[in-house]
């Protein structure tokens, strides 16, 4: 099975000035772990889970001050359509994180997460998108 068929094509995207809790908040009433952080200005592409938050609110910052950016990896590793899920799950062992952007001619057309992986190699049904609807915002 490919990144295509398992990845969730429902993509939270937030722009750098959104504080942590706006975006916890979007990604709470979305049910993703992750959110694709977007720089009109400069082009960069990163994302923001739910672990930066946590680390974050565990350091003591206050999540209405913080903005995304500052929190955001920049630095990711983008998976392709193309890639098995065991590349997949490769690249996300190695990097010891649980999300992979998918990137198709560089524009983002997904998410795949761990649980998405494991979902597969189960054979469990993909959750129904009507749960997850208006989960893109800018």
């Amino acid at each position: 099975m490919l990144v295509r068929d398992a990845m969730s094509p429902v993509i939270l995207t937030i722009g750098p000035a959104h504080t942590l809790r706006q975006a916890a908040r979007l990604m709470a009433d979305r049910r993703v772990g992750s959110a694709i952080v977007f720089d009109p200005d400069t082009s960069v592409l990163g994302i923001l889970t739910e672990r930066d938050i946590l680390n974050s609110v565990g350091a003591g910052q206050d999540p209405d001050r913080e903005p995304a950016y500052a929190h955001t990896t920049t630095d990711a590793v983008f998976a392709a359509p193309g890639w098995t899920l065991d590349e997949a799950a490769a690249a996300m062992s190695r990097g010891g994180f649980r999300h992979l952007v998918v990137l198709d001619d560089r524009e983002p057309v997904g998410v795949m997460s761990v649980r998405d992986i494991i979902r597969c190699w189960l054979g469990a049904p993909r959750p129904s998108l009507g749960a997850v609807a208006g989960a893109a915002a800018g």
